[in-house]
């Protein structure tokens, strides 16, 4: 049985990409809007890189919040009026939340970042809850995130492992800012460092074909996550299955990351649980389970 909400109806929201058509997002934000009585209409919407700032200036009073995949994430932080603690440490936001309009007919944006509640909730659902060691996969928006959650998840260290090791210079300053021990590692030639971790979190495009292979004894003890999540496996998932290892899909974190953006869109607090919200939850995983999608993140 839905619950109903007073909320105004006929409001619209979006995620936003390039491309984004196949995004599961729709999917998922449309079930729980229906569980909770409400009208509002979520779209995928393409938009060009370096165009985010001149769509939002497109978007008519009825628009109340935008969920963004790359490379809008890094994009959309000179555009906020205010940005939530997540997203000012990773200097990363996926959601934004749009105000009434003014009498002058302008408007706050307010920046949120749910990729990392997205992973640790993923983990938890994985029945990993702390770790000591991750590796991350990747050197943009959504790494940002793997190593603020790995702080979050009580690690100590993280190897930050990237195909141009240079483009992990922010990535070592969040680390060492969240009091992590952090070592950049070249992608193309996987060190031996990265056998003590428990924990690896890919966030390399779908796709993404190594031309290395991890070493056994990793893939074996480590638990993979992998941001991706269709096809799956993917390439990395497939090696950490038939080496004995678990690896973990993208659609639990992306799951979880939508649930937060529900929340913020309905009350504007990240940390407000929604009405009956096991019963939103359940119904955006019916949704996840019920369509095929070639969609990678978002």
């Amino acid at each position: 049985m839905a619950t109903e909400l007073k909320l105004p109806p006929g409001r619209r929201l979006a995620v936003l990409g390039a491309p984004v058509s196949h995004s599961k997002s729709p999917a998922l934000h449309r079930a729980a809007y229906r569980q909770l009585g409400l009208d509002w209409e979520y779209t995928a919407q393409d938009v060009a890189p370096g165009e985010l700032g001149a769509f939002l200036g497109t978007l008519g009073p009825d628009w109340l919040g935008l969920s963004l995949t790359m490379p809008f994430k890094h994009e959309a932080l000179p555009l906020l009026t205010e940005r939530d603690r997540v997203a000012q440490v990773t200097g990363a936001a996926n959601t934004l939340l749009l105000s009434e309009p003014g009498a002058d007919g302008t408007r706050t944006v307010a920046g949120f970042n749910t990729d990392v509640v997205g992973i640790v909730r993923a983990l938890a659902d994985a029945g990993i809850t702390a770790v000591s060691s991750v590796a991350v996969l990747g050197a943009g928006a959504t790494a940002a995130s793997a190593v603020m959650a790995a702080a979050e998840l009580g690690a100590e260290s993280v190897e930050l492992i990237a195909r141009t090791p240079a483009k992990a210079a922010p990535l070592v300053e969040l680390g060492r800012s969240l009091g992590l021990v952090v070592v950049v590692s070249d992608l193309a030639t996987v060190p031996d460092a990265s056998r003590a971790v428990g924990l690896v979190v890919s966030t390399l495009p779908g796709g993404t074909r190594l031309d290395v292979e991890f070493p056994a004894a990793l893939r074996q003890h480590a638990t993979l996550l992998d941001v991706a999540y269709a096809p799956w496996p993917s390439a990395l998932g497939a090696s950490w299955q038939e080496a004995g290892g678990t690896a973990l899909s993208g659609l639990g974190m992306l799951l979880h990351q939508a649930l937060i953006q529900v929340r913020i869109f309905v009350s504007g607090d990240p940390f407000a649980p929604l009405p009956d919200e096991p019963a939103v939850l359940a119904s955006m995983r019916a949704a996840l389970a019920a369509g095929p999608s070639d969609a990678v993140g978002g």
